[in-house]
C-alpha cells in the first residue's frame, strides 16, 4: 500500500495482527535499498509484533521527495509510529537502516521500546577500514574509480548505480555465490539521487558516538565477523556507548548474518526480546 508521510507517498507493507506492538524496520542501503531485506528479517517476528517495513522516501518504489537527510528519515519513522497508533515501537535497522534507527532512538527517545542493530556503524570511520578491506581482498578485481564515485555520491543514474553496486557486492558474503549475487543484483530497485546524497550530505556530519550513551532501550546489536564495510570494532563501539545493550559477532557471516546464519540470527533475536520485552510470549 501506499501511505502518505509527510509530504511523500512511501510504499508500506505491514506484518502481523492489529493491536500488537510494533516494530518498525528500516532498511539500509540508501538508493539501492528497499523493504524487501527487512520483510524478509523481521517478518518472522510477526508472531510477536505487527511488523510494519517500507521503502523510505526516494528509495524502493516510494516517492523521491527531498531531502534524504537522517533527520527526515527518522521523522518519517515517527510518523509511520503515528500511523500505526502506537505509543512505542521497537525500532529495527540493518546497515544504514542502522544508521537511521539510532539517530531515531535518540531523536525520540520516549517513543522506542527497543532496539536490534545489524552490520552498522556510529560513524564514516568504518569507510576507511572498508578501504583497506577492499584493497586486501582478492576475490575480484576493483575499478578504483567506480570505487571512489560509489562512495562519495558521485553516480551519475540509476544504471551506473545498479553497475557499481554489482561490482562490489562479491565483497559482501562470507561464501561468495556469483549466482546468487547476481539474482539480488538483477531484485534491486535503484535510485542513484537518495544515494548521492547520502554520500554527498549524510555521510560528512554523521557521528552518533556522543549521543549513544543517552540512548535508554535495550539494544541488540549484530554484526558478521568478516563484515567487510561495517567491521565488528563499529559494532563494538556501539555496544560499549549503548547502555543497556548486547552485541553478537557472527562467526560465518560477513554483511548480512540474517541471511547467512539465519536460524542462528532468528534465534537470538527472539532470545533477546525475551529478555527485554518480559511482557511478550516468545516463542523460541
Amino acid at each position: 500500500m501506499f501511505v502518505d508521510i509527510n509530504g511523500a507517498r512511501l510504499n508500506v507493507e505491514v506484518l502481523g495482527e492489529e493491536g500488537a506492538p510494533v516494530l518498525i524496520a528500516h532498511h539500509g542501503g540508501g538508493g539501492i535499498g528497499s523493504l524487501a531485506e527487512p520483510k524478509s528479517t523481521f517478518g518472522p517476528l510477526s508472531d510477536l509484533f505487527r511488523v510494519i517495513v517500507f521503502d523510505a522516501r526516494g528509495c524502493g518504489l516510494s516517492e523521491g521527495v527531498p531531502p534524504y537527510s537522517h533527520a527526515q528519515w527518522a521523522a518519517d519513522v515517527d510518523a509511520l509510529r503515528e500511523w500505526a497508533g502506537a505509543d512505542q515501537i521497537v525500532i529495527a535497522g540493518g546497515s544504514y537502516g542502522g544508521f537511521i534507527a539510532m539517530e531515531y532512538a535518540i531523536a525520540y527517545p520516549d517513543r522506542v521500546r527497543a532496539m536490534i542493530l545489524r552490520d552498522t556503524s556510529p560513524d564514516w570511520n568504518n569507510l576507511k577500514l572498508a578501504h583497506e578491506n577492499a584493497r586486501r581482498q582478492t576475490r575480484v578485481e576493483l575499478d578504483w574509480e567506480n570505487y571512489e564515485r560509489y562512495w562519495t555520491g558521485r553516480i551519475h543514474d540509476d544504471e551506473d548505480l545498479k553497475a557499481r553496486w554489482a561490482e562490489l557486492i562479491p565483497l559482501y558474503d562470507f561464501e561468495y555465490d556469483p549466482v546468487t549475487a547476481s539474482a539480488r543484483v538483477e531484485a534491486g530497485i535503484y535510485r542513484h539521487e537518495a544515494h548521492n546524497w547520502c554520500f554527498q550530505q549524510n555521510a560528512p556530519i554523521y557521528d552518533v558516538k556522543p549521543k549513544l550513551p543517552s540512548v535508554t532501550c535495550p539494544t541488540l546489536v549484530t554484526v558478521g565477523r568478516h563484515d567487510w564495510v561495517t567491521q565488528v570494532s563499529s559494532s563494538e563501539t556501539i555496544a560499549s556507548l549503548i547502555p543497556k545493550s548486547e552485541l553478537v559477532i557472527f562467526e560465518k557471516s560477513g554483511h548480512s548474518p540474517q541471511f547467512e546464519e539465519a536460524e542462528l540470527f532468528q534465534r537470538t533475536m527472539r532470545d533477546f526480546i525475551a529478555e527485554a520485552l518480559p511482557d511478550l510470549e516468545v516463542k523460541r
